[in-house]
Parts: C-alpha cells; structure tokens; sequence
C-alpha cells in the first residue's frame, strides 16, 4: 500500500461464491480501517470480469461445487490473482475458496478438480459433513488470539511442507487431521465462517499489518471481546 493511497480491497466473484455471508469479512476489514483513519477502497470482481492486480488485500468466499468449479476454471485462465500476489498482495481464503488456492479439490462426485496451485495444499471429499462450531489455538507466531468460528464442509486438507497450519482445533473439523486453516507469506485459507474476520478481529489486524506494512494503533474492542470469551467458554472443552 502507498502511503498517499487509500487501501484497496477487492473482494473476489462474490456472484459465486458468498453463500455463508463471508462477504462480512469485506466490511469489517473497511470499518477497522475507517477506524483508524485509513482510507479504503473497494472493488466488487464478478466472475465474468479480470481480476484486478493492483489490490491490497484480497478476499473469496465459500460456496457449492458446481460455482466452486467454475470460479477455479476463471481463476486459473485470469492469472490476475497469481501476479497480485506475487506483487505482495494478501489474501484471505475461506472454504471453498480455500480449497480453490490449492493444486487439486474435491468435485460434485468427489472426483479430483484442479485448483490454482497458489499455495501448497490439496483438498478431498471427507467421510461426512462437518457443521457447527470450530475453534482453536492459532500458530504462536501469528500473535492472535484463539480462533472462533462455524464450519459447514465435506473437505479434508492436506498441507504440503511449504505451509503451515493456521491454527491447531480444539473443537471442529478444520483440516481433519487436528489442524485448521494455513498460512504462509501473506495468505490466510481457513474454514472459518460467521464471518470469520467478525469473529477473530486479531485475524483481520494481521491482514491490515500485513497490507500497510506498520504497526497498527490500537483500537478499543473490549465491549467484543467479553462477547468472544462467553462463546468460547460455551464452546470449548473443560
């Protein structure tokens, strides 16, 4: 981001993929921006249109197979995506939109799909759905607080050696093999929903350091984060 510049997000195929309301992550990532005086600029990138490389941050949603599918072909003929990130964009992944980052995922009839082949992982069909609340303790160097969320997915992710896992469950699915999420450079994939940005406020400053490159002045979120507490004192174990 340059410093005279407003900060740039560009929110990716919301017309296929924004079934669980992750299009939340959009507007909180504005507010906490506002807040601190941060001027912001969106960018609303339908499917039938190019993906604009010179964002700051990029987001995509989760979704069904069949817009799943279709938003991976247009991905992958567009390549806007690619050279953003390799300009040194972030980018936020969820579900679906996770498993779209990696080299293959699972189709309608679980037949493999090629993804984008952005980040090291591959995902698959799992033996059931996995719905309800998913949280866990998040990679020590992150510096955020326990992740909070509600998982909805068939998929199982596999993380290969040049990514590591965002956060390790305590309860939920995530991953399937103890694990939840990835990260690695500037790129968040995740299981998370409700929003995830809305329920994991540290998650979305990590996102706006990374773009602005400084250190963000504080903002007062004690009112949220006796909320966080209560739901997770109900979700977690003991």
């Amino acid at each position: 981001m340059q410093s005279d510049s407003a900060l740039r997000l560009v929110w990716i195929y919301p017309d296929l993929l924004s079934t669980y309301g992750d299009q939340g992550n959009v507007l909180v990532l504005e507010q906490r921006a506002r807040r601190r005086g941060i001027p912001v600029e969106t960018v609303h990138v339908r499917s039938a249109d190019p993906v604009p490389e010179s964002g700051d941050i990029y987001l995509i949603g989760g979704g069904e197979d069949r817009p799943q599918i279709l938003a991976s072909e247009r991905l992958r003929r567009d390549g806007g995506l690619h050279r953003a990130i390799q300009r040194g964009a972030a980018l936020l992944a969820v579900c679906a939109g996770y498993q779209i980052m990696g080299t293959t995922f699972g189709g309608e009839e679980g037949q493999p799909v090629d993804g984008i082949g952005l980040i090291d992982i591959s995902s698959g069909r799992g033996e059931g759905r996995a719905v309800g609340e998913l949280a866990g303790e998040a990679d020590p160097a992150l510096g955020i607080p326990t992740l909070t969320g509600f998982e909805n997915h068939m998929g199982v992710t596999r993380l290969g050696p040049d990514v590591r896992p965002l956060a390790h469950t305590a309860v939920g699915t995530g991953n399937g093999d103890g694990t939840e999420g990835c990260y690695t450079g500037k790129i968040v994939g995740t299981y998370l929903h409700g929003p995830a940005l809305a329920r994991n406020p540290g998650l979305a400053d990590l996102l706006l350091t990374w773009a602005v490159g400084a250190q963000l002045p504080p903002i007062d979120d004690s009112w949220f984060e006796r909320l966080r507490e209560e739901r997770l004192a109900a979700v977690l174990p003991g």
